[in-house]
């Protein structure tokens, strides 16, 4: 077999022994050679491959995937601005320690920096936002053995890089790939001879897990638990550790500590001064990356608080600076906290609950706010449910009531809008049932391609859910308008868009549903995917509502 093809196919089977399951390609000439491997591999039953037109599409999808499996996902592009487009993606997978494996094919070295078509300087392209990067090298002939063992032996290592197994921070790789001509593949359509890799289709290496975690941290101070977005796992198990030891928790929806043990609306509490000077936590023990709620960022910088983080890769959250202590720390296996003051925050929150629930239902019209709460208590238990990085996992960090048994992921590392539809459709393909996405209407838009299905590509079982406000409502929530700037407002931030989405959804092939009002929501919810339900809001009420919301807050705590 030529040269092009011989590491195109030993690329993609060392992907497959690494554990590999899906794949996602944006089409392209210069990564012929690999697309086509990797649809072969697809014909023969050993993974699931993806098209999309859009490298950045392309991107988040492998993103959603990766992070909804936890396993590497490759995500190939040609070269040139192509290899651009996966930054974004690639950056929101370095934060939130996500298995993506960029695959970038380029021009070999001959024809860089000449003003050959489609050519860039690639290697290097993303910086230290990957965890390891190869530029492999053109492939040649008459060097069939070593190139074997050099070419396995990298993919081995970009998935081992990726998936964090000895470092225990996984995230994204990059595997630069140079080809010369000829692209298209001929010769025997599977490695063999010396192009084999070990037998019994083992990686050609593997890694050892690393080694137990330290002792629990001590007990004896009234402690609350802060956990952000983080790994799944590590969430669970802090939740049930600080219900056994009595511990309150404050949970954004995405870090897997968001049970049914953890205190709705923690937010909320922590942002009234006078319940919070009584009932403040002598240590907090912050589990994952917090970066939802001013309140809780604010109770980290304070200096009366000792701060200790709990970690499972060798980076930790310190945006406060506030850490006196970063751990490997197992969670508590038994009683080991003030009963009473404990018992004082789980009272706090029903009252701040109620006092909400309040609110939410008298107030006119389905609100993007009791959207938020409305959905998450609408779901079925078992459904994965994808929220956009606005206003969306805001609202339902202060106002839903938390679950254990559904699954919630949102691209909460570097926090942007960009590639949220494609993120949901990625995770819901592997969820293995019904999935629904919360986005604004801005975000829904920024990401319209990955509403954009080819002929025979899979489709998921997703339902996403788009409160329509027509525009930026989250920049009357975040900060308070000068008078001077209203006249700019709506334009610069408000950035309406006029549209309607129920029509832009149809016409990219997506069934759509327009909801006016809540009792019309659970029946949408039902009809399934691929659909997109859109529910009319306004952006002022939305910013009013907001603050009713900390009102009805205080006076309950009052």
């Amino acid at each position: 077999m030529n040269p092009s093809t011989a590491l195109a196919r030993v690329l993609v089977d060392e992907l497959l022994r690494g554990g590999v399951t899906d794949a996602v390609v944006a089409p392209g000439s210069r990564s012929a050679p690999v697309a086509l491997a990797l649809a072969a591999a697809e014909r023969a039953g050993a993974l699931r491959l993806h098209v999309r037109i859009d490298e950045r599409t392309a991107a988040f999808l492998a993103l959603g995937l990766a992070r909804a499996s936890g396993r590497p996902v490759p995500v190939l592009t040609t070269s040139g601005t192509a290899t651009a487009h996966l930054h974004a993606a690639v950056l929101e997978a370095d934060v939130s320690g996500v298995p993506l494996v960029a695959l970038t094919a380029d021009r070999p070295p001959e024809l860089r920096a000449t003003g050959a078509n489609q050519t860039i300087e690639q290697p290097g392209l993303y910086g230290g936002a990957v965890r390891w990067a190869a530029d492999v090298g053109v492939p040649e002939a008459g060097r069939e053995a070593a190139q074997n063992r050099y070419w396995r032996s990298v993919v081995s290592r970009a998935l081992l890089a990726a998936t964090g197994v000895l470092s225990a921070d996984p995230g994204p790789v990059h595997l630069n790939l140079a080809f010369r001509e000829p692209l298209l593949p001929d010769g025997d359509p599977a490695p063999s001879g010396e192009w084999a890799g070990r037998d019994g289709g083992a990686p050609w290496t593997a890694a050892a897990a690393p080694g137990p975690v330290a002792d629990p941290l001590p007990a004896g101070q009234r402690t609350l638990v802060v956990a952000g977005d983080g790994p799944t796992a590590l969430g669970r198990a802090w939740a049930a550790g600080a219900a056994a030891a009595g511990w309150p928790v404050v949970a954004e929806p995405s870090g897997g500590a968001w049970t049914g043990d953890a205190v709705r609306g923690g937010a909320l509490l922590l942002g009234v001064a006078d319940w919070l000077d009584a009932h403040r936590p002598e240590r907090v023990v912050v589990v994952g990356r917090p970066t939802l709620s001013r309140p809780v960022s604010a109770l980290l910088a304070d200096p009366r608080v000792s701060v200790q983080t709990v970690v499972a890769t060798p980076r930790w959250p310190d945006a406060g600076r506030s850490s006196a202590l970063v751990t490997r720390a197992a969670p508590p296996v038994g009683p080991a906290g003030d009963d009473g003051w404990a018992a004082a925050w789980r009272d706090a929150a029903g009252r701040v609950g109620t006092a909400v629930d309040a609110l939410l239902d008298a107030a006119p019209g389905l609100t993007a706010a009791r959207l938020a709460r409305d959905v998450v208590a609408a779901l079925p238990a078992g459904r994965l449910l994808v929220l956009g990085s606005s206003t969306p996992v805001r609202d339902v960090d202060r106002l839903a009531v938390p679950r254990a048994d559904v699954t919630v992921l949102a691209n909460r590392g570097v926090a942007g809008i960009d590639g949220t539809v494609s993120t949901a459709v990625g995770a819901a393909l592997v969820h293995g049932g019904p999935a629904v996405a919360l986005m604004g209407d801005l975000t829904f838009l920024h990401d319209l391609q990955g509403l954009l299905t080819g002929d025979g590509e899979p489709r998921p079982d997703l339902t996403v859910v788009v409160p329509d406000n027509d525009g930026g409502g989250i920049f009357a929530q975040l900060e308070p308008g000068r008078p001077a700037h209203q006249r700019d407002y709506r334009r610069v931030f408000g950035t309406p868009h006029g549209r309607d989405l129920v029509a832009v959804a149809q016409g990219l092939g997506w069934e759509a549903t327009a909801v006016r009002d809540a009792g019309e929501l659970p029946a949408a919810l039902a009809l399934g995917g691929p659909r997109v339900v859109v529910v009319r809001t306004d952006q002022r009420a939305e910013a009013d509502l907001a603050v009713a919301l900390r009102d009805a807050a205080a006076r309950a705590l009052g």
